[in-house]
C-alpha cells in the first residue's frame, strides 16, 4: 500500500509546530484512506497530529478519527477517552457521531447508565434519519437494564437469552428421545436426518435433526460437547447480530448443513440417517469467521484475537470429522459454509461496523459509508440470499436424485 499521492505521511508525522488549514484538511483526508485500507497505527499517528489545531472542529474530527482507530486496534480504553474529550468541546460536527460512538463503547462494557446519557446526547443532537435508530438502541438498553437497573448478571442472561433457550430445548428433546422409552424411539425417528423421508417430502427434518443426538449409551459426548460448543459461540453471534438473528442464523445453517449431507453422503448406505446440531454450530461459526474478515466490526479489546482463533478451531474439527469415521463432515461444511455467505452479506447489527469491505469513508474522519449506497447494499444482499436458496435448491435436486430411488 502506497500514500496518497501528494501527501508525504512521514514528512507530515516528523514535522513539528503548527499545521496550515490546508495541511491538516489533508491530514484528515488521509487518515481517513489509512483507516479504510487497513493501516489503523498510521492513522492514529496521523490523527494525533492534527489534534491541537487552532479551529477546534478539525481538533474534534482528529479526536473522533483517533478513537475509532484506537478501538480498531483494540485499545478501547483510549477510544473512549478520545471520544470523551470530543463531547467536552464546545459544539462541533464531530459531536453527534462521538456520543454514538462511546454510548456503543460504553453499552458493550456493561455501563447502562453512562451508555444510557450518552445515547440522550446522540439522541439531542442526531439528524432526524439517525433519530429512529438512536431511541431503539436507548429503548433496547433500558429494556436489557430491566425496570430497577438489572445488573451484571441480568444483563449478561439478557444477552445470551437465546443461546440459553437452544441449548435447554436441544438438551430436553435430546434426553427425551434418548431415554423415553418407546415414545422416545418415536421422537427419534420422527426427527432425525432420514434422507429418504426427505426425499419424500419430510422437509421438516432439515431443522429438527439439530434438535437430537446419538444416545448417551451410543456417544455420552455428542450432546453435552455440541451444547458446550453452543454455549461458547452464541453469546459472539448474540452480541453480533440480535438473538432473533442469531437463531435465523442457526435455523439455515441446520438447512444448509442438511442438505450438503442430503446431497453428498452415499445413498443406501448408512448415510441415510443423521443426528445432531454440529452443522448447524458451525454456521454460527462461519457467520463469526465472516463477520470478522468482512464486516470488520468494532470489537473490544478481548475479542481482538478470535479470529485466529476462531479459524484455527475450525480447520482442527474439519481434519477431525474427515479422519474420523462416523462423523457426517459433509453437514458440517454446508453449516460452514452457509455461516461465511451470511457473515459477508449482513454486517453486525448489534456493534458497529465503519471498516466493512462493503463501506468507504465517510465525510466525517472514522465514519463510513456504503460503497455502493443504502439501496445498492440492499440489492447485494437480496442477490446474494437468492443465490442462496439456488445452491440449497442445486443439493436438494441433487439429494433427490440419490435417495428418491429408495422410496417405498
Amino acid at each position: 500500500m502506497t500514500d496518497q499521492p501528494g501527501f508525504d505521511l512521514q514528512r507530515t508525522l516528523a514535522s513539528s509546530g503548527p499545521l496550515s488549514r490546508e495541511q491538516a484538511m489533508a491530514a484528515l483526508d488521509h487518515a481517513a484512506e489509512l483507516m479504510a485500507s487497513g493501516r489503523l497505527a498510521d492513522a492514529a499517528r496521523l490523527y494525533q497530529r492534527v489534534i491541537g489545531f487552532d479551529d477546534r472542529a478539525v481538533t474534534a474530527a482528529a479526536m473522533l478519527g483517533l478513537g475509532q482507530a484506537m478501538l480498531g486496534l483494540g485499545q478501547e480504553d483510549q477510544a473512549v477517552a478520545a471520544w470523551r474529550e470530543v463531547t467536552q468541546l464546545p459544539s462541533t460536527p464531530a459531536a453527534y457521531p462521538a456520543w454514538r460512538q462511546l454510548a456503543d463503547a460504553l453499552a458493550r462494557r456493561g455501563d447502562v447508565a453512562g451508555a444510557a446519557e450518552a445515547y440522550r446526547q446522540a439522541d439531542r443532537l442526531a439528524p432526524p434519519q439517525d433519530r429512529p435508530e438512536v431511541a431503539a438502541r436507548l429503548a433496547r438498553l433500558r429494556a436489557e437494564a430491566g425496570a430497577t437497573g438489572g445488573g451484571a448478571r441480568a444483563r449478561a442472561v439478557s444477552a445470551s437469552a437465546m443461546t440459553l433457550a437452544i441449548i435447554a430445548v436441544t438438551t430436553v428433546v435430546s434426553l427425551a428421545a434418548d431415554i423415553g422409552g418407546t415414545d422416545g424411539n418415536g421422537l427419534m425417528t420422527a426427527l432425525q436426518l432420514d434422507k429418504v423421508a426427505v426425499a419424500g417430502g419430510e422437509l421438516y427434518r432439515l431443522v429438527t435433526v439439530a434438535l437430537v443426538h446419538a444416545t448417551l449409551f451410543q456417544d455420552p459426548l455428542h450432546l453435552p460437547l455440541n451444547m458446550y460448543a453452543v454455549w461458547i459461540v452464541g453469546p459472539f453471534v448474540e452480541r453480533l447480530y440480535g438473538r432473533w438473528r442469531m437463531l435465523a442464523v442457526y435455523i439455515v445453517a441446520a438447512v444448509g448443513a442438511s442438505l450438503m449431507s442430503f446431497a453428498m453422503g452415499s445413498a443406501g448406505s448408512a448415510d441415510q440417517f443423521a443426528v445432531g446440531a454440529s452443522g448447524a454450530i458451525f454456521g454460527l461459526f462461519g457467520i463469526l469467521v465472516g463477520a470478522i474478515a468482512v464486516q470488520r466490526p468494532a470489537l473490544g479489546p478481548n475479542l481482538r484475537g478470535l479470529f485466529a482463533n476462531l479459524v484455527a478451531l475450525v480447520v482442527i474439527n474439519l481434519y477431525i470429522g474427515a479422519t474420523t469415521p462416523g462423523i457426517d463432515n459433509w453437514a458440517h461444511v454446508g453449516g460452514l459454509l452457509t455461516g461465511l455467505w451470511l457473515g459477508a452479506l449482513f454486517a453486525p447489527s448489534g456493534v458497529p461496523a465503519p471498516g466493512s469491505l462493503w463501506r468507504r469513508p465517510g465525510a466525517q474522519p472514522g465514519s463510513s459509508v456504503p460503497i455502493l449506497g443504502q439501496g445498492g447494499m440492499l440489492v447485494v444482499q437480496a442477490l446474494g440470499m437468492i443465490g442462496l436458496v439456488v445452491a440449497f435448491l442445486t443439493l436438494w435436486s441433487h439429494g433427490y436424485a440419490l435417495w428418491s430411488p429408495y422410496l417405498g
